[in-house]
């Protein structure tokens, strides 16, 4: 599938919604999209590295992080994880490590910035629940398409 959201919000202009342009590109796949699984998180990332030892049967890990860029949510070795094990791709509410060879992986990785910081590990957080940042709310079960002109979120597959 190829993903083009200024394409698919000209033909879907009513079922789209839109996210604040806030990201950065890191992956190394530079356009994904799939069904949405959510992590709501604050600067610890047990949450994401569990999620990312699952199947991600090409679905795309939203995490809010709130927005904190004290400390990075995922690494080299955490989107390693995510290639092996199918995932689409990972989009950041706060930070990411390891750009360089994040950027080298077959991974859609969008984040707001980066952080050589480690984040702490308690196991603190919740998974699929509705987490809502840039204007847009996403749910478990919705879509959401990033490319190189940003992140749309559909309630439905738009292919």
């Amino acid at each position: 599938m190829e993903i083009h959201t200024a394409d698919l919000c000209d033909s879907h202009e009513e079922r789209v919604r839109v996210v604040e342009p806030m990201f950065r590109r890191f992956g190394g796949r530079p356009a994904f999209g799939g069904a949405i699984a959510t992590l709501k998180v604050f600067e610890d990332n047990s949450l994401v590295r569990a999620e990312l030892e699952g199947a991600g049967e090409g679905r795309v890990l939203v995490v809010d992080g709130g927005g904190s860029t004290r400390c990075a949510l995922v690494g080299d070795q955490l989107a390693l994880l995510g290639v092996k094990n199918g995932w689409a791709g990972v989009i950041v509410y706060g930070c990411i490590r390891d750009a360089k060879a994040i950027g080298a992986m077959d991974l859609g990785v969008f984040a707001l910035g980066t952080h050589p910081k480690k984040s702490i590990k308690k196991g603190a957080g919740d998974r699929d629940i509705a987490v809502s940042f840039g204007g847009v709310t996403f749910a478990p079960g919705q879509y959401v398409y990033a490319d190189e002109d940003g992140v749309i979120v559909s309630d439905s597959s738009l292919f």
